[in-house]
């Protein structure tokens, strides 16, 4: 569906051992795509595939998870980002046999990924290994809501106040709600953040450290009976797991 978040793409430093310890934190299925040159591994939950994994074209870039958004028209789209004060990291480029895509920053300089093809097929809500909810940490969170609003399309669900840090307000894509955006001025830089679901967090936080991770924040309760981690994994890429306390 368009302006929905579609693929999910880990750009490291140690792609091997990258997958090594998202294959144990969320029980994912590892395999080659069959690209030689760079390796991309395509990680699978529940018959599906989830995500993809390569190791960072640069080593002056910081191993990131980077969300892909589906949309009818890439170039216009990337075009429309750039007028709109962002930035076109990498212009409009075809992935023969898959789609279009180009990698874009917003206004105030978070990087995603802008894509139109095929994508994956959604999956029931609480699919474990599946990314459930999308973060915006944002340095302004009321503009960065209007930019995205505007590209888009997305719309303002429910908004719950945090006290000191702000408003945190779900975001909608028409039909479902896909994640939220807040203001966090305490990061070093606005990011977005990926949660990844599964079965029991208690389980799932011990893996993580079982592995090389470090855990950032939580475990905490949230709304919906559910718990989150927030995690770095050995790598230094960010990423967040939500589930059942267990």
């Amino acid at each position: 569906m368009t302006g929905s978040f579609c693929w999910y793409e880990l750009v490291t430093s140690d792609a091997a051992a990258a997958e090594a310890f998202y294959a144990k934190v969320a029980d994912w299925t590892m395999r080659d795509s069959g690209q030689a040159t760079p390796r991309y591994t395509l990680a699978s939950a529940a018959g599906r595939d989830v995500a993809g994994i390569m190791t960072r074209p640069c080593d002056d870039a910081p191993p990131m998870w980077l969300g892909y958004v589906a949309v009818a028209d890439v170039d216009a789209v990337a075009a429309s980002f750039e007028a709109a004060g962002g930035s076109i990291e990498k212009p409009p480029a075809d992935i023969p046999g898959v789609g279009r895509f180009a990698v874009v920053t917003d206004p105030q300089g978070t990087m995603l990924t802008v894509f139109r093809g095929e994508g994956e097929p959604s999956v029931a809500p609480g699919t474990p290994g599946h990314v459930a909810w999308h973060e915006l940490n944002a340095r302004d969170g009321a503009a960065a809501f209007d930019f995205y609003h505007k590209q888009f399309g997305w719309q303002k669900g429910m908004a719950m106040e945090m006290g000191p840090m702000g408003v945190y307000q779900i975001v909608t894509d028409g039909t479902k709600d896909i994640g939220a955006i807040m203001t966090n001025a305490a990061a070093p830089a606005p990011y977005w953040l990926y949660y990844i679901q599964v079965d029991s967090i208690a389980a799932a936080s011990e893996r993580i450290t079982e592995a090389g991770g470090t855990i950032a924040n939580g475990p905490h309760e949230v709304p919906g009976d559910n718990w989150i981690v927030q995690a770095i994994d050995p790598q230094g890429a960010m990423f967040a797991l939500v589930g059942p306390r267990g």
